[in-house]
């Protein structure tokens, strides 16, 4: 029986994280202050032993493919080992953009062809776990399926974010219903982890290209497909998984981090990423100087703690001036916070600057839904985009956007009011 291979889909948008994915695919979106959230997923299948892994690529792919190199930060080196790296191509029949997930899988049955693998994962890229596929691989073999699919139980008053699956006593898939706006089959919810006999795939996919009414996705169309004469199983997972779609959930999920109960445990987990393109391999330590504080908190190499830094997550490279202060935050690489400023409740990408006695996300403003985004900041986050410069003693409220590139001569007021988005084209205004 040939070797497993894995397919990571890491072509997302992620457009309900805003701006943080804007210039970047969601799962190279930063996170816990190390790592980007493809790592995870990359992570499961090194230690999980899979040694040939295609990752597949669309949207804004550039700092991905930068990221993840050749494999090697992973162990995918050498010759009995591969880790490639397959964005769209216009091929002999004139491929396109990936039409959904299952297309993209069809349109890189090329490269599956190069491998003796009679089972294939297929892998959400945007998802924080930790998972040995080994196990999934021996029940999906056990059981002798044709598709295994991860599941775990989700509060009903979610199940309509989720593709959902009803099960018989020995784990067999009855019902697949994709997203339900009403009346779920269960909560039991895809965690978009799936395991395929490679022939029934290849043959479902070929099937599902020639169907001018697919949308040619697996929840959507495939799966719904093959309940109806193949062997579908559901595996149980009982441990930490987070979908990081939304603002709120990757704020909560940098959170818990922080947190020894949550289950997410970053010291054990055993994580690898790939620093080196950016040249934070070799910053020097953290320091915390006289009069620095750091409470239940990560702070990034290189980075210099004059103020404080509680209930927060820093990257790499961050300056806090004396007297200033950092609480409920997520802060990525570069960052400089001015003497005697706030921040709270606050995500910013790279190279944010703060003023000295600015204050941004205001505790004391009212939580105001965004006016132009209510559907992305209504939870009280502030969200500021790359390169953003906040001036000195400003004043930024709840639930506001910041743009990436905004600079201290486009804030047209020392107070930008909750719910406001500031561009350097002017406030509320995109």
């Amino acid at each position: 029986m040939g070797e497993p291979i894995a397919m990571i889909l890491a072509g997302g948008q992620g457009s309900r994280l805003s701006i943080l994915s804007d210039q970047r695919a969601k799962p190279a979106v930063p996170f816990g202050g190390n790592y980007r959230i493809i790592d995870f997923v990359i992570s499961n299948v090194m230690h999980s032993a899979v040694r040939y892994m295609g990752i597949l690529t669309q949207y804004k792919p550039y700092s991905l493919m930068a990221h993840i190199g050749n494999g090697e930060a992973w162990g995918f080196t050498g010759r009995y080992a591969v880790a490639k790296v397959l964005p769209p191509y216009v091929g002999d029949k004139d491929s396109d953009w990936y039409a959904g997930t299952a297309d993209a899988i069809y349109q890189n049955l090329s490269f599956l062809a190069r491998f003796d693998a009679d089972t294939v994962l297929v892998l959400s890229g945007d998802h924080i776990y930790k998972m040995a596929y080994g196990d999934l691989l021996d029940f999906h073999l056990r059981n002798n399926a044709d598709l295994t699919i991860a599941t775990q139980p989700v509060p009903w008053e979610q199940t309509s974010r989720f593709g959902l699956v009803k099960c018989d006593k020995k784990g067999r898939i009855e019902a697949f219903e994709e997203k339900p706006k009403s009346s779920p089959v269960s909560n039991q919810a895809n965690l978009g982890i799936y395991v395929f006999r490679r022939s029934t795939l290849e043959r479902r996919l070929r099937e599902d290209a020639q169907n001018a009414y697919s949308s040619h996705d697996f929840g959507r169309d495939v799966i719904p497909v093959m309940l109806r004469d193949c062997a579908c199983y559901s595996f149980d997972f009982p441990h930490y998984w987070r979908d990081v779609g939304t603002l709120q959930s990757y704020w909560e999920a940098n959170m818990e981090c922080l947190d020894p109960t949550s289950g997410l445990d970053l010291s054990s987990w055993r994580v690898f990423t790939h620093s080196e393109h950016d040249g934070t391999r070799y910053c020097m330590p953290a320091h915390v100087y006289q009069g620095g504080t750091v409470m239940n908190s990560t702070v990034g190499k290189g980075s210099h703690i004059s103020g404080k830094v509680i209930n927060s997550v820093l990257f790499r490279g961050i300056h806090v001036g004396k007297g200033a202060e950092i609480r409920n935050s997520v802060i990525m690489d570069g960052a400089r916070i001015g003497a005697g400023a706030r921040i709270d409740h606050v995500i910013a990408d790279k190279y944010f600057e703060v003023g000295a006695n600015a204050v941004v996300g205001s505790p004391e403003e009212p939580s105001i839904p965004n006016k132009l985004h209510p559907d992305h900041l209504s939870t009280g986050l502030t969200l500021t985009g790359k390169r953003v410069t906040v001036p000195e003693s400003c004043r930024i409220g709840r639930n506001c956007l910041i743009h990436t590139d905004t600079g201290v001569e486009h804030f047209p007021a020392m107070r930008i009011p909750s719910g406001s988005t500031l561009t350097k084209r002017g406030l509320d205004r995109e």
